[in-house]
């Protein structure tokens, strides 16, 4: 696992400036504390920082070909490595070292940019091929390792986090404000933008080329809800233990000490069922806590970690450990995501990486396998809507505005006040207002005149309606399970994941968004993942006999921390202090008295904000330490 960076110059007679590269790459130090490495030839740049996974002694990048004509920097790990190594030294290739981060180099002397789909993995790269005087950038599948770049008039800029970028002295700091209205609806900024006007994210699955200041940008993969035949439920059981069990075999290679993260939920308890199979000795599995019984999870983890008899690592915090780190936020994220996970996220890497440098996550089950709430909820709407607008809106939804706030996780009143609020809107709508925090709406309400003068577009749901515009084989629910997918996870969880075990130098591994296990979970029909309203239903009946009864059949929590009470409490300050009046009020974007609204309401009870009042506070943080023009 690394981070890399890198500056190509349209003009072949100019050079890189190899200071602002060595700048750039000192802002990832975090990323690869084990060893950097610098390449300047002709107009290319390119810069890395390793953390040592696989071939410890030999891995050094910048990496060339057997000819010195191809370089790659590479963030990522390639899981077939040692079969593609195979074939391409049967086609004549020399390996000089162990590492997977070669197959990269020689696969694209073989076989150019088609190379790209053989690789199984996640991976962020750059290649620069110096006889065509061409850059490539790569992303892998599902997005799940970071990329961005900034293409200017005569040069194009890219690194792992925009904390490097911005290092860059061309890169203009303007902020986007249809982004950031798009931060607002979503809780993170959908790709292909970035919080800055001038840095754009690399989308997942899709490469871009570089030659002679001409930008290419290409997708080579996407999710695709095809139907080959009528699959029985037995033999789409059969077929996902299969996927799962090699999946998780492969996540294993590592050179270094490797763990498991376990919440005690489906999706981490089946990568740790399949990793104890395979892992030579006994495995480690680790969880946190906190000392708020319906925000901790540590007794289901500690029930999985005896019934599959692997060594349990186990912390129980204090609020006061996460209270501290709200104030680091803009330290661990270079761009907003209004994710409070991110905490619970960030300390669990930290209390994993005393004892592994790789983790296995349980990621990807909920979008592959339909497991969240809202896709439930989505079958009730559809109920509902028989039901007049004038009753559900005149007569049901005052009495659930009605119902007492409570502050504990998923409580009953917060579900059914969001699910009220959903009805209001088309399915698509629905799913965005159901899952974001600012409705198009409320947005109109917050923003300043002129922030919203200044908008290129007013603020709406149309990023979902661009995802969607890639997915013409889904239907139904399937629509809502590839939005989550690009947008839920890919933007979302995947980029908490990175910033988070990244920040503390740990490698996440997500077994569950390998390719093969989600082109089958695609190709499954939607009443095999969802039945009736019991969710994850094929993923359940085939882990029956690998994991204990009582595991499947559990209500899914999620990995939250207590947000509605500390606004009230213990964050108060922070809050007040980050949105006041006069902070507000000078940044231009929003209105005082709207926000001193939402916090007037958190606070006196009213109203159960925590979700709008995080993302707010979240940009208000990145905001001070980023400047943003």
């Amino acid at each position: 696992m690394c981070g890399i960076v890198g500056n190509v110059l349209a003009r072949a007679d100019r050079t890189p400036d190899l200071a602002v590269l060595k700048r750039m790459n000192d802002r990832i130090a975090h990323r690869g504390p084990d060893d950097e490495g610098f390449l300047v030839q002709g107009p290319a740049g390119l810069g890395m920082r390793r953390l040592k996974i696989i071939d410890l002694t030999t891995g050094h990048q910048p990496m060339a070909g057997e000819e010195g004509r191809v370089s790659v920097v590479f963030n990522g790990e390639i899981y077939n490595y040692r079969e593609l190594r195979e074939n391409l030294g049967a086609r004549g290739h020399a390996f000089t070292t162990r590492s997977d981060t070669e197959v990269i180099v020689h696969g694209y002397e073989e076989r150019g940019l088609a190379s790209v789909g053989d690789l199984e993995g996640m991976f962020a790269f750059a290649i620069w091929d110096a006889p065509a005087r061409t850059l490539v950038l790569a992303r892998d599948r599902l997005g799940i390792k970071p990329l961005y770049y900034a293409v200017l008039p005569d040069q194009i800029v890219f690194a792992s986090e925009l904390k490097a970028l911005v290092e860059h002295p061309a890169i203009d700091r303007t902020l986007d404000l249809t982004a950031l209205s798009r931060y607002l609806a979503h809780e993170y900024v959908p790709a292909p933008h970035s919080i800055f006007r001038a840095i754009r994210k690399l989308a997942a699955g899709h490469w871009l080329t570089y030659s002679d200041g001409r930008v290419k940008i290409e997708p080579f993969w996407d999710v695709h809800f095809r139907r080959d035949g009528a699959i029985g439920e037995a033999d789409a059981v059969e077929a996902l233990r299969g996927a799962l069990d090699l999946s998780v075999r492969q996540h294993l290679v590592s050179d270094v000490p490797l763990g498991v993260f376990l919440s005690g939920g489906i999706d981490s308890s089946a990568v740790a069922a399949f990793a104890a199979r395979h892992f030579p000795g006994r495995l480690k599995t680790f969880s946190i806590g906190f000392e708020d019984p319906s925000f901790d999870e540590t007794s289901h983890a500690r029930g999985v970690a005896r019934a599959l008899d692997t060594d349990h690592h186990e912390e129980i915090l204090g609020p006061r450990v996460a209270l501290d780190l709200v104030a680091r936020l803009p330290e661990l994220l270079d761009e907003p995501l209004g994710d409070a996970s991110l905490l619970p996220t960030f300390l669990l890497s930290r209390f994993t990486r005393r004892s592994v440098t790789v983790a296995l996550s349980g990621d990807g089950g909920d979008e592959l396998f339909a497991g969240y709430p809202t896709y439930q909820a989505h079958r009730l709407a559809r109920a509902l809507e028989l039901v007049p607008h004038w009753v559900r809106r005149g007569l049901l939804r005052p009495v659930v505005e009605r119902l007492p706030v409570s502050l504990d996780n998923l409580s009953f009143d917060f579900r059914l006040k969001r699910f009220m609020a959903g009805m209001d809107f088309g399915p698509v709508e629905r799913h965005a207002a159901w899952l974001g925090s600012f409705t198009p709406a409320e947005q109109l309400a917050l923003f300043t005149p002129d922030a919203l003068a200044r908008m290129e577009m007013a603020p709406s749901y149309a990023a979902f309606h661009e995802m969607l515009a890639h997915a013409p084989s889904a239907s139904g629910l399937e629509r809502m399970l590839y939005l989550d997918l690009k947008g839920y996870l890919g933007e979302g969880v995947l980029a908490k994941v990175d910033r988070a075990s990244m920040a503390c130098s740990l490698e996440v591994r997500v077994p569950l968004l390998d390719r093969r296990v989600v082109e089958l979970a695609a190709s499954l029909p939607m009443r095999l993942k969802l039945r009736g309203f019991t969710t994850k239903y094929v993923l359940k009946r085939a882990l029956s006999g690998v994991l204990p009864r009582e595991v499947l059949e559990r209500r899914k929590k999620g990995f939250g921390v207590p947000l509605a009470r500390w606004f009230r409490a213990e964050l108060a300050p922070l809050l007040q202090e980050a949105c006041a009046p006069d902070m507000i009020r000078r940044a231009g974007l929003f209105r005082p008295e709207a926000v001193e609204r939402l916090l007037g309401e958190h606070a006196a009870g009213r109203r159960d904000h925590r979700k709008k009042l995080y993302t707010l506070l979240a940009f208000q943080l990145w905001a001070s330490r980023y400047h943003p023009a």
